[in-house]
């Protein structure tokens, strides 16, 4: 893969490569509707192709937060026409690396000192390289180990590459702009977190160990004394990403047992420390020859306050979608309706909340879900494209969902699309919140 031997940093340079993209995808709508005139059959199966490859190839230069709302896009398959979705999901592990005397500039800016002087060895060639940062493979001591290298400029990007990369979001998600306004706070305070690497060690390192009695999941050894703000050093854990892993045609038994390890790693997380690993994408895991499922990035976590967790999930419990006012006083609590809204609104709104918490819920429902059930996911795709074309949704004066739900309801679906690659089937009651959930 070719590497980059810069970025565009400065807010000049960066916003230039924004504008010229833009450039561009206008210029792909002209040729998609001059074809349109010529062929009146035409379809925007190319048209979606060309913006795809032209948006990509920009944000992926680029790097940073854009990139990273790009890779977040690819990860709901309600989000995006499949164009965007296998172009995006590159960024998940397959952006274009850094060249090694980036790499080199960054070490001497963080440790005074080249990587040579750290380690007794050090691959100059990125093993895979994503969104934010790119990983090179090390050894020191006998051990082997991965090294996560942040890209130059990434963290004081974040919040002008979000204002530039709205408009792209606005029309490729169909979104109204109300809800963008009020969850790009959200976003943007996770990226920042995102950036800080020092932070993540210290998430890792604690939440690693308060799940290290889960079965069948492995993480590795943080260290912080060859970690800093834009630089990790981890045990470097061999296996295989879920592609890799899918492409053995591994048995029923090993996909249950990934994905039951994988739900018991979300389930403890969320119902009993209350924080959670907030981006389930293939790229954030492995899985060994033991078919044990490995965690190796901990960058977004999203902890979740009591004043959402108490009417979030009392959602999933199926008979509270018919409890009346009870469910009114908890769709209130939530933002899903607000006292100022019209009968008729507070009747939409509440009618396709719960069929949408219905949805999500329905795995919490019986003892054992099969996530390979496509009708189920067919399901959640048209309840998707159900609110991403209503007009009351995209004109509505108000966002709908408090903004701790953005990145719940993300880890969720990502969770959910991960378990139904794998074709599992999980065990999903669990007896320390079945009074929340059954």
């Amino acid at each position: 893969m070719k590497e980059q031997s810069k970025i565009p940093t400065s807010k000049v340079q960066r916003a230039a490569k924004f504008v010229s993209t833009g450039a561009r995808v206008g210029g792909n709508y002209l040729k998609h509707y001059a074809r349109k005139v010529r062929d009146g059959n035409t379809t925007k199966d190319e048209l979606h192709a060309d913006n795809a490859r032209d948006i990509y190839n920009s944000l992926s230069e680029l790097k940073g937060s854009a990139l990273k709302v790009a890779q977040m896009m690819s990860m709901d398959k309600n989000m995006l026409p499949t164009a965007y979705q296998d172009k995006f999901s590159m960024a998940q592990y397959s952006a274009p690396p850094l060249s090694y005397p980036l790499v080199v500039k960054s070490f001497q800016q963080y440790f005074k000192k080249n990587p040579s002087e750290i380690y007794d060895d050090f691959t100059k060639n990125a093993v895979n390289a994503a969104s934010i940062g790119q990983v090179h493979q090390a050894t020191k001591d006998g051990k082997k180990l991965a090294v996560k290298i942040q890209y130059p400029g990434v963290a004081n990007s974040v919040r002008s590459d979000l204002k530039l990369v709205r408009p792209f979001a606005v029309r490729l998600m169909n979104l109204n702009e109300k809800d963008l306004d009020h969850y790009m706070e959200e976003v943007e305070g996770k990226l920042l977190e995102e950036t800080d690497y020092l932070l993540e060690v210290e998430r890792s390192i604690e939440i690693s160990e308060a799940c290290g009695h889960i079965e069948n999941l492995t993480f590795p050894k943080y260290y912080p004394e060859l970690s800093s703000d834009r630089i990790i050093t981890m045990d470097w854990m061999e296996g295989k990403v879920l592609k890799e892993f899918i492409k053995t045609n591994p048995s029923q038994e090993a996909r249950n047992k990934v994905g039951q390890a994988m739900w018991d790693f979300y389930d403890y997380q969320i119902h009993t420390l209350k924080q959670v690993h907030a981006d389930p994408h293939p790229g954030n895991f492995i899985i060994d020859d033991h078919n044990r499922l490995g965690v190796i990035d901990f960058g977004c976590v999203k902890v979740i306050p009591e004043q959402f967790y108490e009417p979030y999930f009392s959602l999933i419990r199926k008979d509270m979608l018919t409890a009346g006012d009870e469910l009114n006083a908890k769709f209130k609590q939530l933002q899903f309706i607000y006292d100022t809204d019209t009968e008729e609104d507070k009747a939409y709104f509440s009618s396709v909340i719960k069929d949408m918490m219905g949805l999500l819920g329905k795995p919490f429902h019986q003892d054992e879900f099969d996530f390979g059930d496509d009708a189920y996911f067919q399901q959640i795709f048209n309840m998707g494209e159900t609110i991403s074309e209503s007009k009351k949704f995209r004109t509505s004066t108000k966002a709908r969902g408090a903004r701790d739900g953005l990145y719940i309801n993300r880890t969720y679906f990502g969770l959910y699309n991960i378990l139904n690659e794998l074709k599992a089937k999980v065990k999903t009651t669990k007896p320390d919140w079945v009074a929340v959930a059954s």
